[in-house]
C-alpha cells in the first residue's frame, strides 16, 4: 500500500520525516537494519531514486548509517535520538500554542484546556 504524501514539501523530505518519526518513537529501534531502498520504495509507492534521496538526508542528519556490504542501520547514538525527539516535541508544542492563540485562547488558559483534554482522553 502506498504512503500518502502532500503537495507542501518534496516527497523525499516527507519520507525522511516519516522514517525519522519511526526512529524517535522507537517503532524502529536503535541499531536495527532498515529495509533496502527497493523494498522501502515499493512499500511507499515511490521511485527508488526518491527513497535513496530520503536515506541520504537521514544519513546527513546522523539518524542512519550505511555499512558497505550490509545495508543501512539506525544510529546507535541514543543521545542524538533523544535530542531529535525533544526538537520535534518543541516544534509540535510551538505549533499548538500558536494555533490556540490564533483561535483566541490566552496563553494562561492553554494549559488548563490541555490538562482537561488529557484527563478526558487518556483513560
Amino acid at each position: 500500500m502506498s504512503w500518502k504524501f502532500d503537495e507542501k514539501s518534496p516527497i523525499y523530505a516527507q519520507i525522511a520525516q516519516h522514517v525519522k518519526m519511526q526512529i524517535i518513537s522507537q517503532e524502529i529501534k536503535s541499531g536495527q537494519q532498515l529495509p533496502t531502498v527497493r523494498e522501502y520504495a515499493e512499500e511507499a509507492g515511490v521511485n527508488p531514486n526518491t527513497m535513496q534521496r530520503a536515506f541520504a538526508e537521514l544519513e546527513r542528519q546522523g539518524m542512519v548509517y550505511s555499512q558497505r556490504t550490509s545495508g543501512r542501520f539506525v544510529t546507535e547514538d541514543t543521545e542524538l535520538i533523544a535530542k531529535t525527539r525533544r526538537q520535534v516535541a518543541q516544534t509540535e508544542l510551538a505549533s499548538f500554542v500558536e494555533n490556540m492563540t490564533k483561535i483566541g485562547f490566552p496563553k494562561e488558559e492553554i494549559v488548563s484546556v490541555l490538562e482537561s483534554y488529557l484527563k478526558e482522553n487518556t483513560q
